[in-house]
């Protein structure tokens, strides 16, 4: 069967067809190939080699005899660089050379006791039967295929085949000739190439900066997955376009076009980077900020052969730096300059009043018992009164002056450029009648007044510490003398400034060291002159300093956030007093105590009262509440509410101070109020102003309509007595009657006192003590 195997393939060679033979030269070959697609060509070169060989062979010597070519064509067969093969219809291996053996791994004895699909991987076995097929049909005349041999140790061999079917004159199927070429090698080196294209793929698309390459004429030939959203471009659409219509960049202050970074990297073969502030303009024509560098890419020969881009989205991280400096100087609240950035531009409006001989002002600003209402009201409401009081004061200012806002309640406002002190002066009035309108907060009206310090330069200090210092301690000096007003600085400022310091210093340890005491001021039923009730005042005894009254302390105790506490010693200490007083056979009255809107509006506030008689052993209706009306006005109806509750249980209530707040009369008609406390101020100047004896009449006709009790403060002379009784006051208190007395003295005060005298149809009581 081998020498009329080989005799028909010398035959087939060196006649060029045999019958209806299809013809296995290069043409019809490369004929297949270019209807397959895809040929590697080395067994085209295999082929052609052989041929090659033959024909030379045969023009450069005598004809030879058919044995001697068919010698030829045999070794051609067996020693051919790729493997070659003959193949039955039926797909039995007829013959096959040494380099098909190597391919494999069988020897030509095992491989003939074989067929093609023996050896064939069996998901590569359909496509090469359906082919087989074809040829045997006569449908193609050769063809070509990447396939799998299973190695005779099991691993599979990837191949590239080539296969013609070789016909008899009568047109019946000889033989396949079947060329193969392993490419392994190439599979395993496209393979690699693959992984490697493909790691470096899944890189460039998983980082997070766009990367866009360029040839050396500046056309681009890559944009990963990043750059193609940045852009806007698609990398198939942004293939061989001009860089700067992919990637158009602007100067971001100029909007004028920008250097782009690749022809610099380009021209001077090093990497570049962009200048700051750069924007691309993206395909839909949006910005985005970006930062980035350029550098060459080379060949092997180490020629620039393009550009690489590196590039990031900056929008986000610009707009948070701008944001974050904005905060590190502008107040979180109110979105007012912060300290920071008010010392900054005092700092210039330093410079240049020093450069031009003018002056600049600053007023230091405190909002008047704030805590008060943070305290009564929630930190919600008080940022909300904040907010309100910025935007008055922001009202009150030109572009070139500057309100900032310190922290707390504490605000300033610069002047950078003033003539003269009485500008200043000017300002600060126009703040303070700003400020004293209402204030409508989730439809609740708020009263507060401010207290100002102004500080100028040069005047004041030559510098931002200095002249912050002045106007932060006339603020102070603003707030003795009764808030809601404005005082420049002064020297001798500075030694009341240390005093109140020193004072706070000491208050804060007072309650510990049990340096309070309570004194007791009686209360005088005007028409009988009887004893019916006492208010209790706090004194502090103070180690070095002696007695110092509320007056001196209590606004002090209030801003430093000392006054609920005191408040309730006052409170427990005074029911202690009036419950001991009973238990040692004096006659039942009613202790009056001071109540501030802190403690009024304390959560606690009930609660701790109801413990404190329970404590005490006091029975409620022998306490009296006093409250002024700033009180009462803040939040109506919560404030009602406790007003209910303290009624129920027995306590009375009184209004302190009436007539000097803010008050609507309808809340008296609305409250449970039992007493109302006419204001020492009116009592003093009744008998010489007829507007104050006005007012008193009216508030005694009043009250006597609502039924409710009034008296009167600072009653100091008999001619104001008789004044005050003449006009059916109910009661009266002041140094007329007695002046403040300790508990063992106001003991003594009422077992001693003598009993009332008459006066005609009137008893009139006697002063003493």
């Amino acid at each position: 069967m081998g020498d009329k195997v080989n005799r028909s393939i010398a035959t087939t060679k060196v006649k060029g067809k045999l019958g209806r033979a299809p013809a296995t030269g290069r043409s019809r070959l490369k004929a297949a190939q270019g209807r397959a697609g895809a040929a590697p060509g080395a067994a085209d070169r295999a082929h052609a080699t052989a041929e090659d060989n033959i024909s030379h062979k045969t023009s450069s010597s005598a004809p030879q005899s058919p044995q001697a070519l068919e010698a030829r064509v045999r070794d051609a067969f067996d020693y051919a660089a790729i493997g070659m093969a003959l193949i039955a219809p039926d797909g039995r291996w007829l013959k096959l050379n040494q380099a098909l053996c190597g391919i494999v791994g069988y020897s030509e004895q095992e491989m003939l006791r074989l067929t093609y699909r023996d050896i064939t991987h069996p998901d590569d076995l359909a496509m090469i039967s359906a082919r087989v097929a074809e040829l045997l049909a006569g449908e193609i005349g050769t063809y070509e295929a990447e396939k799998r041999y299973v190695h005779k140790w099991g691993h599979n061999v990837p191949v590239f085949l080539s296969i013609s079917l070789v016909r008899d004159t009568n047109g019946a199927p000889l033989y396949f000739i079947c060329q193969v070429q392993d490419i392994s090698a190439r599979r395993s080196a496209e393979e690699a190439l693959f992984a490697e294209q493909e790691r470096a793929r899944v890189t460039l698309n998983s980082i997070g900066d766009a990367v866009l390459t360029t040839d050396m004429a500046g056309n681009v030939t890559y944009l990963n997955a990043v750059a193609e959203t940045m852009t806007g471009w698609s990398r198939e659409e942004a293939t061989g376009r001009p860089l700067a219509e992919v990637f158009h960049i602007l100067d971001g202050l100029t909007q004028q076009p920008a250097q782009n970074p690749a022809e610099m990297a380009l021209k001077e073969n090093k990497t570049v980077g962009m200048a700051a502030g750069v924007v691309l303009v993206r395909r839909d024509g949006s910005e985005a900020g970006i930062e980035d560098s350029a550098a060459p890419i080379h060949d092997r020969d180490g020629k620039v052969s393009g550009a690489v881009l590196v590039f990031h989205d900056v929008t986000r991280s610009r707009e948070l730096a701008e944001k974050m400096a904005h905060l590190a100087h502008h107040d979180a609240l109110t979105d007012l300059p912060n300290r920071v950035l008010v010392n900054e531009r005092l700092t210039q409006a330093i410079a240049l009043a020093r450069r031009h001989g003018r002056k600049a002002a600053v007023l230091f600003l405190d909002v008047d018992r704030f805590k008060h209402v943070n305290d009564s009201l929630g930190h919600a409401m008080g940022d909300k009164l904040l907010l309100s009081i910025a935007g008055r004061l922001l009202a009150c200012v030109r572009i070139t002056e500057t309100v900032s806002r310190l922290g707390g309640d504490e605000f300033l406002v610069l002047l950078p450029d003033i003539e003269r002190s009485q500008d200043a002066a000017r300002f600060a009035t126009k703040i303070l009648t700003m400020l004293a309108l209402p204030h409508d907060i989730d439809g609740q009206e708020l009263h507060v007044t401010i207290s100002i310090g102004i500080g100028l330069y040069p005047e004041d200090g030559q510098d931002v510490g200095a002249v912050i210092r002045s106007a932060d301690t006339a603020m102070y000096h603003a707030k003795e003398n009764g808030r809601n007003n404005y005082q420049f600085f002064a020297q001798d400022m500075n030694t009341r400034v240390v005093e109140r310091l020193a004072t706070e210093g000491s208050l804060r340890g007072a309650l510990e060291r049990g340096e309070f005491s309570l004194h007791y001021q009686p209360k005088i039923n005007l028409e009988s002159g009887a004893l019916i009730g006492t208010e209790a005042l706090i004194r502090w005894l103070h180690p070095v300093r002696g007695t110092i009254l509320p007056e001196q302390f209590i606004s002090i105790a209030e801003d430093c956030g000392l006054i609920t506490p005191i408040g309730n010693w006052v409170l427990r200490e005074a029911c202690r007093q009036a419950k001991a007083w009973v238990d040692a056979g004096l006659e039942a009255m009613p202790v009056a105590v001071n109540i501030s809107a802190v403690q009024f509006r304390h959560k606690d506030f009930l609660e701790d009262l109801r413990g404190i008689l329970a404590e005490t052993g006091l029975e409620p209706r022998s306490l009296e509440l006093e409250l002024t009306e700033s009180v009462l006005m803040q939040d109506a109806e919560s404030t009602g509410r406790t007003l209910r509750a303290l009624k129920a249980m027995g306590v009375q209530l009184a209004v302190d101070d009436f007539g000097t707040g803010y008050s609507s009369l309808s809340y008296l008609t609305q409250f449970p109020i039992d007493t109302l406390k006419i204001d020492q101020s009116f009592v003093h100047k009744m008998l010489l102003n007829t507007n104050d004896a006005s007012i008193i009449s009216a508030v005694i006709s009043m009250g006597e309509n609502l039924n409710q009790r009034v008296i009167a403060e600072g009653v100091e002379t008999k001619q104001q007595l008789r004044f005050l009784q003449a006009r059916r006051c109910n009661e009266g208190q002041g140094y007329y009657f007695s002046h403040p007395l300790n508990a063992e003295d106001f003991a003594k005060f009422v077992r001693t006192r003598a009993p009332p005298a008459t006066h005609g149809d009137r008893r009139i009581a006697f002063a003493t003590g």
